[in-house]
């Protein structure tokens, strides 16, 4: 993985995206209104980033992402993560983010007294609103607390949160399911 690269890619919530380095996958894109705005947001993130054919390592995590979008279990925990410019802090959150198995949540709190600091559910917040690796760090799975959904920073905000938690089929903080609530 030694060229930063990006691919876009189909998958049941709409076109995906992928961009990686020599450390592992630098960032992930939920679906955008075109490819086009997709391409743009890479090439703004990383100068010089060009549209490559994934490697088999590429390859195998947006199969992965592909099959858990389409109903499946994988938790991807496994996939490597490029965490170069990330907080410790970050790093901490995402750790707990990405033990979240799929089908179920935490809320903000819960994570923050994970992290041995029951204070800290804003900041857990804020680490989730910045998390460039969506689906892989599934920051869907955390939500506000007594079962609010919380915000999304993704492309299309809430309504994709709420989406991918329901392919999911995961249920609320307190067992009803997440598409009830509505």
């Amino acid at each position: 993985m030694s060229e930063l690269g990006y691919t876009l890619f189909d998958t049941p919530i709409g076109r995906c995206g992928l961009a990686w380095g020599e450390a592992g996958i630098a960032a992930v894109r939920l679906p955008d209104s075109s490819d086009a705005r997709a391409r743009a947001r890479f090439e703004q993130r990383f100068p010089g980033i060009a549209a490559r054919e994934p490697t088999p390592e590429i390859a195998a995590a947006v199969a992965r992402i592909q099959g858990l979008l389409a109903g499946g279990k994988d938790d991807l925990a496994d996939i490597v993560l490029d965490m170069e410019g990330l907080s410790d802090f970050q790093r901490r959150v995402y750790a707990i983010g990405r033990s979240i198995p799929p089908g179920q949540t935490l809320t903000y709190g819960e994570v923050a007294r994970r992290l041995g600091d029951p204070t800290a559910s804003r900041a857990v917040g804020e680490a989730m609103g910045k998390n460039p690796f969506p689906i892989i760090m599934p920051c869907h799975r955390v939500q506000g607390a007594d079962g609010k959904l919380g915000g999304f920073s993704a492309p299309g905000g809430g309504a994709t949160k709420l989406k991918l938690l329901e392919i999911e089929g995961a249920t609320s903080v307190d067992a009803l399911p997440l598409f009830a609530r509505r």
